[in-house]
């Protein structure tokens, strides 16, 4: 992110309040613990709180809006990186769903091609020289 510059800056406490602005949009604090909100911010530049809230309003809004703009974009980027591994994982499954329907695919082709060589072996030769001997099939007795 592009730094905040000092613009001829000549108070010290607006200086230090800029440098620390600029340290935690780097992701670089020195003093805090690196949270983008008021108060971090007045712990990194090492100020009280106050200054910021009232004598320096104008650095504290431009922080606020400058952090807001670092979070959306912070959660765009988490959203798409989700929305990245979300379809990874989508295409893994369609890949194991594709091995298995391979598979299904191959045992159905098997299975034709030997019905088909029966059926063959029934209807091309009389009884006594088929290899594949027909079942009689029993009376269905109802009741």
């Amino acid at each position: 992110m592009n730094s905040i510059p000092f613009d001829n800056e000549q108070d010290p406490t607006r200086r230090a309040i800029i440098s620390a602005m600029n340290r935690l949009f780097a992701g670089t604090p020195q003093r805090s613990n690196g949270r983008l909100n008021v108060s971090q911010l007045a712990i990194e530049a090492n100020v009280k709180r106050w200054h910021l809230t009232h004598q320096h309003a104008d650095l504290r809004q431009l922080f606020q809006t400058k952090a807001t703009e670092l979070e959306t974009k912070r959660t765009s980027n988490v959203h798409s990186s989700d929305a990245f591994e979300e379809l990874k994982k989508k295409h893994k499954e369609l890949q194991a769903h594709c091995r298995i329907l391979e598979a299904r695919l191959q045992l159905y082709a098997t299975t034709l091609n030997l019905l088909s060589l029966e059926n063959a072996a029934l209807s091309d030769r009389d009884a006594d020289a088929a290899k594949v001997r027909v079942m009689p099939r029993q009376p269905q007795h109802m009741p």
